[in-house]
């Protein structure tokens, strides 16, 4: 009976979208290719390091092609179509334009009066490592026991049962990017995932998704570790900094050479060491939470002392101040719409950041950081354009909705793939019930790899965890 119970309760999530599960193919389109793993000893005996490490177990749910049609098509790419159509078939985007050519067997979605955009991206979210209902239980995001922390991953503190994630699924949600807290200076590996009901975290992974490394500056790491032996101060965290990927410099070549000759013994595994060498070899990208101006400069710095690339600075309120050395270093921003002043690094925020900084040429984003704001981040996105026209600043509705869907599908490194409604790209889609930058519109439908994953009309496609039964009236109920 027990067992049975389990094997119940394990298949909630699946079965919450519909009575029969559709057949499902193994895998997405090939994603961008993290870097080599070492070859294997020449003695021939595998180690640890050969075998795969945690890969994805993703598999994209078939079904019949869908066409949505009469509606107006935001296309993230340079074009806004009215009374548009588009046709999603095995996962990927066949066709959009004002008329197109649909499979017999399609289904009809009426547009009328409706928007389309690309599935929205979070680069910036703790969905699943802060999950609800926020006791300490669940609070899995910071390993707070040193300053540096490479070596521990946000998936393995993932919860898929976070009753969070149907939430931010009806906020049109497809793609999130889960990361470790900011406690630490280094607080280890993120996990890029696709927003569906799942038993297990790698289920959900984006395949072949790169790493991201969490980073962070400024008061965080000098609060908690100011009475714990340091950093204390923001040199001593600079310092933190440079003495890591030191460290890493010297890791990365033993590796490297051996991979090169395979002389001897392989050299001695350091979890730790092993990611901030992938960082050196540009296979994980750097997402560095900064509030400071002066310090995102000092951070740029870091890394050209290192030889990497900072990816992304988030939070970044005050990235308006330098928005020619961002854009001159191709680093990126996410920011919020409207959010500061909650401690003295973040008080000089100003609405205009977003604006400014596409202005400048940055690639901007709106982040949520938040399992509230994630469930309404066209809103955030909205904000933001119409407080950078109010100031004179122009900002297209193309430019303003690339903000929550093209722009983080770069900093995550899978704007090859999601991010724009173009023929070829994964069919990660979003119906509104209307103008997305209303605050009265809603998401009706959300497709991720084509599967209709949400359906706010449908409560056999309005998915529920574990976590909720028993506790919140189901879809249909009269409570």
């Amino acid at each position: 009976m027990r067992h049975a119970l389990f094997l119940l309760l394990a298949l909630t999530w699946a079965c919450a979208a519909g009575s029969a599960r559709p057949a499902r193919v193994a895998g997405a389109a090939p994603a961008p290719a993290q870097a080599p793993a070492p070859a294997k000893q020449a003695s021939g005996e595998a180690s640890s390091v050969d075998r795969p490490q945690y890969p994805s177990t993703y598999q994209r749910h078939t079904g019949r092609p869908v066409l949505i049609r009469n509606a107006t098509i935001m296309t993230a790419a340079g074009q806004e179509i009215p009374n548009g159509s588009i046709v999603l078939a095995a996962g990927r985007i066949v066709a959009v334009g004002a008329k197109v050519d649909a499979p017999a067997d399609a289904v009809v979605v009426d547009g009328t009066g409706k928007y389309v955009t690309p599935g929205l991206i979070d680069e910036h979210s703790h969905l699943g490592v802060y999950a609800a209902p926020g006791t300490d239980a669940e609070s899995d995001g910071n390993e707070a026991t040193n300053p540096v922390t490479a070596e521990v991953w946000a998936e393995h503190s993932f919860w898929p049962q976070d009753p969070q994630i149907p939430l931010a699924i009806a906020g049109g949600i497809t793609t999130i990017q889960a990361l470790p807290g900011s406690a630490n200076l280094i607080g280890g590996r993120s996990a890029i995932l696709k927003l569906i009901p799942a038993r297990t975290v790698q289920e959900m992974k984006f395949p072949g998704a790169r790493y991201g490394l969490k980073m962070a500056c400024g008061e965080n790491p000098k609060r908690v570790y100011g009475q714990k032996g340091g950093p204390s101060t923001r040199m001593g965290n600079m310092a933190g900094y440079r003495g890591a990927y030191i460290q890493a410099e010297g890791y990365r070549r033993k590796w490297d050479k051996w991979n090169k000759d395979h002389q001897g013994d392989p050299p001695e595994r350091n979890l730790k060491l092993e990611t901030l060498a992938e960082v050196l070899r540009g296979g994980i990208y750097v997402q560095n939470h900064c509030y400071r101006s002066d310090e995102m400069a000092q951070m740029l710095d870091l890394g050209r002392e290192f030889g990497f690339p900072i990816r992304s600075f988030h939070h970044a309120v005050e990235a308006y101040k330098i928005r020619d050395l961002l854009a001159a270093a191709g680093t990126g921003a996410a920011v919020w719409a409207d959010w500061w002043g909650f401690k003295e690094e973040a008080m000089d925020g100003i609405k205009e950041n977003a604006a400014l900084l596409q202005q400048a040429g940055v690639r901007v984003n709106i982040h949520s950081d938040s399992p509230s704001g994630i469930q309404r981040l066209n809103q955030e996105a909205a904000k933001a354009m119409y407080a950078g026209i109010r100031a004179g600043i122009p900002v297209t509705r193309d430019q303003a909705i690339r903000w929550v869907t093209a722009n983080p599908a770069w900093a995550i490194g899978l704007d090859s793939l999601i991010g724009t409604l173009e023929p070829g790209k994964v069919a990660d889609v979003v119906v509104w019930s209307g103008d997305p930058f209303s605050v009265y519109s809603r998401a009706v439908q959300v497709y991720n790899d084509g599967w209709l994953v949400y359906d706010r009309n449908d409560p056999a496609h309005q998915p529920r965890t574990d976590f909720q039964l028993g506790q919140t009236p189901g879809p249909g109920s009269d409570r």
